[in-house]
């Protein structure tokens, strides 16, 4: 039976990457291929229906359109290579869909904005594999260009990083993006604005909340899950409840008060880079 629009509450759900080796600093952003099998496994024993963003999007904007009775949306943030490795086979095997949100400046290379974590090398979905996904239903979404923090730039390089990845994406696949992903999850009211005039239809966040009818479309919440996601914990999540183990560490991190300390920071950066273009010019 569909939903009725006051029953709306889906579980949008946060992976990473679906891998077997990690280091420590990496580890809460992994879900072994074992583990993620058994989670899918899950979702099929309880009766749930995958959807795409779009087509949650789409339901909540078109009135002849309507929910499953058990909707949950599997999102999968970067582009790694394992999500077509590892993932996609298990989706294949279940029947599901999904939302993969690519950080198109490193399509066929490695992770570089990872290098700090010491995860610089670990590689990334190729062009084909991109293809292949969206061909057989996999929703394929921007998730900027060079994976910076949005809400520490200037608006004009936020804009190039949202609106050169639809571009690559939509040149690549030959068919319109329409959902975009915050890399980290940080956003602001400006940046939210300029993936609305780039086109899109959605974005996604974090804040480890479950999405209801009333949700913005682009601040959709996620919840994520992590290596040491239990399926008990699973499930919990998938109902909306309590935050578990590194995912509270991970929320933690996007508290306004780290958001003020981060784009201070960056503010201080640019001021400093732009005094010092200054000097330079006085040199001259």
């Amino acid at each position: 039976m569909p939903l009725s629009v006051l029953e709306i509450r889906v579980p949008i759900l946060m992976y990473h990457s679906i891998s077997q080796t990690q280091n420590a600093k990496f580890r809460p952003f992994t879900v072994p291929p074992i583990t993620f099998a058994a989670q899918m496994q899950y979702l099929t024993i309880a009766g749930y229906t995958p959807i795409t963003v779009t087509q949650f999007v789409q339901a909540m904007t078109t009135p002849e359109q309507t929910l499953p009775e058990r909707p949950v949306i599997l999102t999968f943030d970067d582009g790694f290579a394992d999500f077509f490795l590892n993932a996609f086979p298990i989706l294949q095997q279940h029947q599901f869909t999904a939302t993969l949100y690519v950080a198109t400046a490193f399509i066929e290379g490695t992770s570089h904005w990872l290098r700090r974590e010491g995860e610089g090398m670990r590689p990334m979905i190729s062009k084909n594999a991109l293809r292949h996904v969206h061909n057989y239903g996999i929703e394929c979404g921007g998730h900027t260009h060079s994976h910076p923090q949005l809400d520490t730039l200037t608006p004009e390089k936020a804009q190039h990083e949202i609106v050169h990845c639809k571009d690559v994406l939509e040149q690549l696949l030959g068919r319109r993006i329409s959902s975009f992903a915050y890399p980290f999850g940080y956003t602001t009211p400006t940046v939210q604005s300029l993936v609305r005039e780039a086109g899109y239809t959605s974005a996604c966040a974090v804040k480890h909340r479950i999405t209801r009818y009333e949700t913005d479309h682009f601040a959709l919440t996620r919840f994520m899950v992590s290596a040491t996601t239990t399926l008990d914990a699973f499930g919990h999540l998938l109902n909306g409840d309590a935050i578990f183990g590194p995912q509270a560490l991970y929320l933690h991190m996007r508290t306004p008060l780290w958001s003020v300390v981060r784009r201070s920071s960056a503010f201080v950066r640019q001021r400093l880079q732009k005094r010092g273009e200054i000097c330079d010019i006085h040199n001259l």
